[in-house]
């Protein structure tokens, strides 16, 4: 049987493309029309279930909704690996020079999973945005377990869902601050 993500690839490189943001024709863009390019605007939030203090730590594009839903969702689901690129830079031009980000580490999937889809998406956002930050992208995670998809679940079952979910080696990383990156950030 031949693998999904390799025919939808195919496919997209020997059909008319459609920008997934908005359905209008793609031309020559990678990934995104200009159009939905100007609307993936990069903000840094202070306020988050991942932090406690009110201070600048996490770089979003907004709301899962709109543009970036329907980006995400193609890269994420349908193959659309294109998308990293345009998802990465618009994410990396939001990350303050402050920071001095020293690497890039993405979130990885559970190995089934990444078998399932044929790449993660997160690793591919990873290094988009580590090409365009100039650091490198180093997958310092490893899945020590599978997790439900925290979607699918209730607020108070998404924390309990990732405990003893990850490991680090911490050894692979350069000295200074580390950017982890992941596609979605499921709320509490």
């Amino acid at each position: 049987m031949p693998d999904l993500s390799a025919v939808q690839g195919m496919l997209r490189a020997l059909l008319p493309r459609r920008c997934p943001g908005c359905n209008g024709q793609l031309g020559r863009s990678a990934g995104l029309c200009p159009g939905c390019r100007a609307v993936l605007r990069p903000r840094v939030e202070t306020h988050s279930p991942l932090w406690p203090r009110p201070e600048e730590h996490l770089v979003t594009l907004g709301a899962y909704r709109g543009v970036t839903r329907r980006a995400v969702r193609a890269l994420k689901f349908g193959g659309a690996r294109d998308l990293a690129g345009a998802l990465g830079e618009a994410l990396a031009d939001g990350v303050p020079t402050a920071w001095n980000i020293a690497t890039v580490v993405p979130v990885p999937l559970h190995s089934g999973r990444e078998r399932e889809r044929g790449f993660n998406q997160s690793a591919l956002l990873a290094g988009a945005v580590a090409a365009s930050l100039g650091v490198p992208s180093i997958p310092a995670l490893r899945r020590t377990r599978a997790t439900a998809q925290q979607a699918r679940l209730h607020a108070h079952e998404r924390t309990a869902n990732l405990v003893g979910a990850f490991g680090a080696d911490t050894r692979r990383l350069p000295p200074g601050p580390v950017l982890l990156l992941d596609d979605v950030l499921t709320t509490t």
